[in-house]
């Protein structure tokens, strides 16, 4: 679905944007890639599921794209390295059972525990061990789950240098509006420079203390966040049908289960964005506590 070059070249155009002649080859079979999921229906898996490792498509029925969570820099932890560890033939049948239901297969990287920038891990030496990892696996791409908040509270451009693997990224919603505790821009800078390089944003709006009903959600942002609900961050400049609302798929999965909005209820805030012209998707984190019970409530009547 996704191009190993494509993934490598926008991590070092991004790179003070400089020349990208260096970016390793990639056989012409893999420099093809297939249409976006639009919209993106995302679920991501970390926690045991079953020796199988992946949900049951059945249980998953409404969502377009699983993220294996995490590849980190050490290593695929948690439903990664569960994949990764499985037989060749049992992944390629896993694999292809997913994309037989349409439904993509994805690695997320880095996560909440890993602090890339703060570590002073290498942009493309790490770009090119998350590549190979993709291509090793047989995926359809990579989502970037940057979440180093001290390189991004830090303010000196460190953390937006860093936002530029593709395919998706999955910020967290303040880090897309402008904002003095975020002196280098955050993701309006790495949307500014690179943002044509990455097909959606999985917005995190949870664990803020925002968020929490409708009118939060789509259409204003309290403090200390302003201008970071789902209409408002366009203005930022970003594209709307680029802006999926994450939110957890249980209150368990969010801190004290902040951000999260029962499914049904969830489903009114879809129908009130997507009259408005928005259409770019909804994410979980993440399954069981989320499934096709949960998307089906939560596409409201926009997405049926």
């Amino acid at each position: 679905m996704f191009s190993y070059t494509r993934m490598t070249s926008s991590v070092l155009a991004a790179l003070a944007l400089a020349s990208v002649s260096s970016v390793l080859a990639a056989p012409a079979s893999l420099k093809s890639r297939a249409t976006v999921p639009s919209p993106a229906f995302v679920i991501y898996t970390d926690g045991f599921v079953s020796a199988d490792v992946l949900p049951p498509v059945d249980q998953i029925t409404g969502f377009n794209v699983v993220a294996l969570s995490f590849l980190t820099l050490a290593g695929p932890r948690d439903q990664a390295q569960a994949f990764a560890q499985l037989p060749a033939d049992q992944r390629t049948a896993k694999k292809a059972e997913y994309n037989q239901a349409g439904i993509s297969l994805i690695v997320s990287a880095f996560g909440q525990t890993d602090e890339p920038t703060t570590t002073g891990a290498d942009p493309v030496s790490t770009a090119n061990t998350m590549a190979q990892f993709v291509l090793a696996n047989a995926l359809d791409g990579i989502d970037v789950d940057y979440e180093d908040l001290d390189a991004m509270n830090k303010g000196d451009g460190a953390a937006e240098q860093w936002g530029q693997f593709i395919l998706s990224h999955a910020p967290l919603a303040p880090w897309l509006a402008p904002n003095a505790q975020f002196k280098a821009g955050a993701y309006v800078t790495v949307n500014k420079n690179v943002g044509s390089l990455i097909d959606w944003y999985n917005v995190q709006f949870y664990n803020q203390h925002l968020y929490n009903d409708c009118d939060g959600l789509i259409n204003t942002a309290g403090s200390p966040f302003l201008g970071s609900a789902l209409l408002e961050i366009p203005s930022n400049g970003f594209e709307l049908n680029k802006l999926v609302i994450g939110k957890p798929g249980a209150p368990q999965n969010a801190n004290n289960g902040d951000g999260f909005i029962d499914p049904a209820t969830l489903g009114t805030c879809i129908d009130q964005a997507a009259a408005k012209g928005w259409n770019a998707g909804i994410m979980a984190f993440e399954f069981p506590g989320a499934d096709v019970n949960w998307i089906k409530a939560a596409k409201g009547t926009s997405f049926q």
